[in-house]
């Protein structure tokens, strides 16, 4: 505790400082009726998944909603680092971005998968946990994504010096039946940008 003009305050430690933030933020979110739900963008390596996630992600933030986007990449260094790229590795680091999608949504944040996610099992995995699940499938052929290669990673796996690249050593299962199908391969960034948003309203999920 500390003195001061004759007052008693209470110090509190850092992490119930913390801790306060978050129960008012989520209190804040509950009161404003925001509804979350996740945008789960799969597709080969170099399909564009990264790029329609910031597409979304400014678009969604210029109309005023709370919106985080997982990265593969980026999620995977920070929250997978132990994990390679084998199947069983994919999946455990999959259910991981899912719980963390998990969180997100239900505290109102409209929360933006980027992830290859090449397994059907992966998928129905995330979308039985998350159940406000929005699965756009970011279509583009192999031979595209070869001659695109932003990362190079085609060509170390064509020259083996990388394994379980998916497209390559490993397999991609096209969604069964995604909510909404981009095709990248075709059409721009923005016109696939306005696509998944006019879908996004026809499916209730967004009313503007």
């Amino acid at each position: 505790m500390l003195l001061l003009l004759g007052r008693i305050f209470t110090i509190l430690q850092p992490a119930t400082i913390i801790l306060l933030l978050l129960q008012t933020e989520v209190l804040i979110l509950v009161r404003s009726g925001d509804s979350g739900f996740v945008i789960w963008l799969t597709g080969l390596p170099g399909s564009g998944k990264t790029t329609m996630a910031t597409f979304l992600e400014n678009e969604l933030r210029n109309r005023g909603f709370k919106v985080e986007t997982l990265d593969g990449d980026e999620v995977r260094r920070n929250l997978s680092p132990d994990l390679g790229f084998s199947k069983i590795d994919r999946e455990v680091h999959a259910k991981r971005v899912s719980y963390v999608s998990l969180l997100l949504s239900r505290n109102g944040v409209i929360t933006i998968v980027a992830l290859i996610s090449p397994f059907q099992s992966i998928r129905d995995y995330a979308r039985n946990l998350i159940g406000r699940f929005v699965e756009v499938w970011v279509n583009c052929s192999v031979e595209t994504c070869r001659k695109r290669d932003p990362k190079g990673l085609y060509k170390q796996a064509q020259e083996g010096k990388v394994s379980h690249f998916t497209g390559m050593q490993d397999p991609y299962e096209p969604p069964l039946s995604p909510e909404i199908i981009i095709d990248t391969e075709h059409e721009s960034p923005d016109a696939c940008a306005r696509k998944i948003m006019a879908s996004l309203r026809d499916l209730k999920y967004l009313d503007q």
